[in-house]
């Protein structure tokens, strides 16, 4: 007998060493099933028996993220996902919905849900502006993966104005750009063109300057391309717009989706990148 099958022998099945790992978080040894989780999951790699070893990961990041910790549940999404491609699992929707699973149980942005009004509206409003413009600051990639899934398109335009107004210099482009990328992956051209019109004509009420940057432009670019049959012209605005496109590490991957939506074009990886950089924006990396 090879060592390999010898190892396929010898490891019980997945779910023994879940319902063990399960008792460690439990208790609240979330580093020690940490490292568990990994080797174990390494060795049912080395056994050649991916799908257990896939179980054990998933397992592991849900639990991790249930108990609040974000940063071990992202490592273990991420290894999930690198143990999909490596094993050449089908790009289905059974393992969509594993990913979506582990998804869910990152945190939320939080704000004040009890506010108390009828005492003092003018400071409670305050104080709910202020604590909805810091996590919007903090987690505006979260809040536009939430947004963009969702159907209120007026509350996610008053969000990216209200962060437009307090972000850095040279983040407003991109938070308006992130979004309509966003919409565009999910193959939504209706409500990013329609994301764009209303943050426009918001901004303009509001006396705000839109901003006026090269990526603002290639984004216009794409929405009219996007309605033609047009791959060629879409693969020459990426070549000439490279160095917009290259401020933020997601457009590429959002790119590569919409690519893949409005014209068939194949990733080489449909795993690894898109979920990949997902579980790293999650987890604040």
């Amino acid at each position: 007998m090879s060592r390999e099958r010898a190892k396929r022998a010898t490891l019980p099945p997945a779910q023994e060493n879940i319902e063990k790992l399960e008792k460690v978080v439990k208790q609240g040894n979330y580093y020690g099933a940490q490292q568990m989780f990994k080797s174990i999951s390494a060795r049912y790699v080395s056994a050649e028996r991916c799908f257990e070893a896939l179980d054990i990961l998933h397992c592991g990041a849900c639990l991790q993220l249930e108990n609040g910790q974000v940063t071990c549940g992202s490592e273990l999404a991420l290894l999930f996902v690198e143990t999909l491609v490596k094993g050449k699992v089908s790009y289905n929707e059974e393992t969509l919905d594993h990913v979506r699973k582990i998804y869910e149980k990152f945190p939320r942005p939080s704000v004040p849900q009890n506010l108390d009004f009828a005492d003092d509206d003018a400071d409670n409003m305050q104080k709910l502006t202020e604590a909805i413009a810091a996590a919007k600051t903090r987690d505006m990639v979260k809040v536009s993966f939430h947004f963009v899934r969702g159907r209120n398109l007026k509350k996610f335009v008053s969000t990216i104005i209200n962060f437009t107004g307090k972000c850095y210099p040279g983040e407003d482009d991109l938070a308006i750009g992130r979004a309509i990328l966003m919409y565009l992956s999910l193959g939504n051209l209706r409500d990013a063109n329609k994301l764009m019109d209303e943050v426009e004509k918001e901004m303009q009420s509001k006396h705000l300057d839109f901003p006026q940057s090269d990526l603002m432009q290639f984004v216009n670019y794409l929405l009219l391309t996007l309605q033609r049959d047009a791959l060629p012209l879409f693969n020459m605005l990426r070549q000439k717009c490279k160095s917009s496109i290259d401020r933020d590490p997601l457009f590429n991957e959002l790119l590569d989706e919409v690519g893949k939506k409005f014209y068939g074009v194949q990733r080489k990886n449909p795993l690894q990148g898109m979920f990949g950089d997902i579980f790293k924006i999650m987890g604040g990396e």
